[in-house]
């Protein structure tokens, strides 16, 4: 007896319609701006002399893409890629007094170019992880 199922069968992504797709996309441009500014604020505190800021900014960045991808795919992930990378951007650039929240530092330079590899490797990581089948084979 024969099943009508392949072995390796990978369940589709569900249909999402536009609209809904849409929203999903302005509400993960407006997540990761807000990812964006929290961690740029916060990415030079230090506990101990440990970089504690930068760590907790940069998890705060993987989850974050972790999340969008898992929430509607690829589409939503670069979205929050892209405005986080606005809100670092311009919160990078010299303010009015002359004052710079990302100066020339090893901690800046993590931080902006950790972000956007973070973004990254949630981008690559394997679909099946994202299914609803939890990955598992039948």
């Amino acid at each position: 007896m024969s099943s009508t199922t392949p072995h390796h069968a990978q369940s589709a992504p569900p249909r999402v319609p536009g609209r809904t797709l849409a929203l999903r996309g302005v509400l993960a441009l407006l997540l990761g701006a807000a990812v964006g500014v929290i961690g740029t604020v916060s990415h030079r505190s230090e506990w101990a002399g440990l970089p504690t800021g930068l760590a907790l900014a940069l998890l705060l960045t993987l989850s974050t893409a972790v999340l969008c991808r898992a929430w509607s795919g690829t589409v939503t992930l670069l979205t929050a890629g892209a405005g986080w990378l606005v809100a670092v951007q311009v919160l990078s650039s010299t303010g009015p007094g002359g004052d710079v929240l990302v100066p020339a530092q090893v901690v800046g330079y993590v931080w902006t170019y950790g972000g956007l590899l973070l973004f990254a490797v949630a981008a690559f990581l394997p679909r099946r992880w994202f299914s609803d089948d939890g990955g598992e084979q039948q």
